[in-house]
């Protein structure tokens, strides 16, 4: 069983999407994993945070057991739902596992808005493939809503392409597809009846 704290002072040097990275990297490097399920599955999108390029820090495609993804969280940046996870025992959530330099470890609680009480840390335990990583950094909403807030366009389309790009299974894919278009629509239909209640 991998642990984050067996990657101090050294690069996990079985991961060949790591290899070639860590030639590049003093080994002394302080690192830690992290489970992205939302829009920081994204490279592209991770990166305009972190300032740096973060494909090269890619594990692999990761499954999360006992939880499922909501849409728990009104972001006041992007002024629409964004992604949490709650404990379910029948249901798992698939996401992105990096092996980030802890360097960047402040930059993405600045992303997640953790001094501000948007999100907190949450240490779980992932698979990728046969692989377990235990004591990974995840991040879950502080102050839950009581139902889901459907996300807007931007924030879905990010959601998405991560999934894409890095290669969450279809299925997973294509549920969360429709769970994002059912809260979206459901929102278009409850903005319909407003109007029809304050014009009627």
């Amino acid at each position: 069983m991998q642990n984050s704290q067996q990657l101090q002072n050294r690069i996990p040097n079985s991961h060949p999407t790591l290899s070639d990275r860590s030639e590049q990297l003093e080994l002394s490097e302080s690192m830690f994993y992290y489970f992205a399920y939302g829009s920081c599955m994204c490279p592209v999108d991770l990166r305009r945070s972190l300032g740096e390029p973060t494909h090269l820090y890619v594990v692999g495609v990761a499954r999360l057991n006992g939880y499922r993804l909501g849409f728990y969280y009104h972001s006041p940046h992007r002024d629409c739902g964004c992604l949490d996870i709650v404990q379910d025992a029948n249901s798992y959530v698939e996401g992105v596992l990096y092996c980030l330099p802890s360097r960047l470890s402040d930059r993405l609680d600045l992303r997640e808005d953790v001094s501000g009480g948007g999100y907190q840390h949450e240490l779980v335990t992932v698979k990728v493939g046969k692989n377990i990583y235990s004591n990974v950094r995840t991040y879950s909403v502080v102050n839950k809503l009581t139902r889901e807030l459907a996300p807007n366009d931007w924030y879905s389309s990010v959601v998405l392409r991560g999934a894409s790009t890095c290669g969450l299974t279809e299925r997973y894919f294509w549920q969360l597809f429709y769970h994002i278009y059912q809260l979206q629509l459901l929102q278009v239909k409850g903005n319909g009846n407003r109007v029809q209640e304050r014009t009627g």
